[in-house]
């Protein structure tokens, strides 16, 4: 999974990565996916273990340690890199949108 692979995250992959701003383990970040979005994504457990394994490999998340049976997880610098990368794609799709819909003669 090089960086070209991952220019543009799903919703999932996103918001497991902005969750994980703040050290957590699955179940966490499933619930607070669904609170940060009022539930119009959520992540299944599937989903979730299969994205995070991704993300360990490649270095985009690292398992700071367990709660009991439950791993935590956290974002490493270059996760951080590539939300921050897709945060600013995603401000500059709906700038680019406004223009256009808001009818902008400059857009």
């Amino acid at each position: 999974m090089a960086r070209q692979q991952l220019q543009n995250l799903t919703e999932p992959m996103y918001y497991i990565l902005l969750t994980l701003t703040s050290p957590n383990h699955g179940y966490a970040i499933m619930k607070k996916v669904a609170e940060t979005t009022n539930d119009r994504v959520r992540v299944g457990a599937g989903t979730l273990y299969s994205l995070l394994s991704r993300f360990e490999k490649e270095g985009i998340v690292d398992c700071i340690g367990n709660e009991g049976k439950r791993k935590i997880y956290r974002i490493t610098d270059k996760g951080m890199e590539l939300l921050l990368g897709e945060h600013r794609r995603l401000i500059s799709l709906v700038e680019d949108g406004n223009k256009v819909l808001k009818g902008d003669k400059n857009g």
